[in-house]
This record gives structure tokens, sequence and C-alpha cells, in this order.
């Protein structure tokens, strides 16, 4: 080795000096920069997945709170239809219970004032009657029987005769049902034997009575289509039309 120049003992030395600093190196320098770069690069690795599951994460929430507040916009929309519905319906209903509470108030108008004319005919009809009494009394200038008279002019304004209808006298037909119109309100009695006299011959379920001063007198009988016109206001008609 020294023929080589070579001092063994200072190569020894060197040796051992630089394994004292690789060693020194390694532990102190080498291994804690692996180890810090290591970390490092784990860190990093962390962040980015971090920041991926973060981003995932914000537009999924992105993606939530669209269908959220379309859930809200379409629930938002049907409560308005159900509520313009519920309004629209509510105000129907007011409306026609309006209507129906007007019709009756209407109807029950027109009932009371049938029923108040009814009676004022009714009465008119007794002091026609006297009128009528007195004036024949006074044209023959001698007191009347006046049950006989009074029995007359009953017949002229009911048409009924001895518990008869005189209109139907001779008539042949059916029906269901019957309508009774009469210049003056018929007396309960008078109804009754109208009633019973239409419902033997026509077989009528159910009749009805109305007054109309237009007839003047007698009674209108109407089954179903057909008309029997027993009223003065008929006769006169007749009359004219026979004259012309």
């Amino acid at each position: 080795m020294e023929a080589l120049g070579i001092n063994f003992g200072l190569l020894i030395v060197q040796i051992i000096a630089f394994i004292i600093v690789f060693l020194t190196l390694n532990s102190w320098v080498y291994k804690p920069m692996l180890d810090m770069m290591e970390s490092r690069k784990q860190k990093i690795a962390q962040g980015l997945e971090d920041a991926r599951v973060a981003s995932e994460a914000r537009a999924n929430a992105e993606k939530e709170a669209a269908r959220v507040l379309a859930e809200a916009q379409a629930e938002a929309g049907k409560v308005v239809r159900e509520a313009t519905e519920r309004a629209a319906s509510a105000g129907k209903d007011v409306k026609a219970a309006a209507e129906a509470e007007a019709a009756k108030a209407r109807e029950a108008a027109m009932a009371e004032a049938e029923l108040e004319r009814n009676r004022i005919l009714g009465d008119l009809r007794g002091q026609v009657a006297a009128l009528s009494i007195a004036a024949a009394n006074k044209l023959v200038g001698e007191a009347l029987d006046e049950k006989k008279q009074h029995a007359l002019i009953d017949e002229f304004f009911s048409g009924v005769k001895a518990g008869k209808v005189v209109v139907l006298e001779g008539a042949d037909f059916k029906g269901e049902s019957a309508e009774v119109t009469s210049a003056l309100p018929l007396s309960s009695s008078e109804q009754e034997s109208a009633k019973k006299d239409i419902l033997s011959k026509v077989g009528a379920q159910a009749v009805t009575f109305r007054v109309d001063p237009s007839i003047l007198g007698g009674v209108v009988i109407k089954v179903g289509d057909k008309v029997l016109d027993g009223s003065v206001a008929g006769k006169l008609d007749g009359l004219r039309q026979s004259l012309k």
C-alpha cells in the first residue's frame, strides 16, 4: 500500500470518517428530508382529495338546492292553483247561495202577494154578490129570493152547479193532473166539489187551483195539453167570432 503511495492508517481513518458522516447525514439530514417530503406529498394528496370531495359536495349541494328550489316552486304553484280554485269555488258557492236565497225570497214574496190578491178577490166576490142582488131587486122592484140569487152568483164565479163542474158535462178524456182556473178564489166547499168531480171523471191524481180575473167568470180546466174553456170571457169571445 505504501508502494502505491497510500497510507493505510489514513485510509482507514478516512473510511471511518466517511461512514460516520454518511450515517450522520442519513440519520439527521437525508432520512428526515425524505420523511418531510413524504409527509408533504401526503398532505398535498390529502389536500387534493379534500378539494375533490369538497368540489363533489358543492356540486351535490347545488344539485340538491336546485331540486329543492324546483320542488318548492312546484309546491308553491300547486298551492296557488288550489287556493285559486278554492276561491273560485267559494265564489260560485256564495253566488249560488245568494241567487238561491234571492229566488227563495222572490218566491215567498210572490206567494205572499198571490195570497193577498186572492184574499182581496175573495172579499170582492162577496161585494159583487151583494151589489148584484141589490141591482136585481131594484130592477124588478121587489125582493127576490136571496138564497137563489147567491146560488146563481156562486155558480157564475165557480162554474160548479149542484156539486158538478159544468164544463165537464159531456167531456171524455183522461189525465194524471188537472189545473182549474177561476175568475175569483173558490171557497173550500167549491174546491172540494170541483176536485171530487174532476177526479171521478178525468181520473187525475192531483188538482191545483189558480185565479185569473181576466176570465170574468166560470172556470177553465187544463188536463195535459187539453183545455176545457167554460169561462165567461171564452163564451164572449166565441160569440164575437160567430157574429163576425
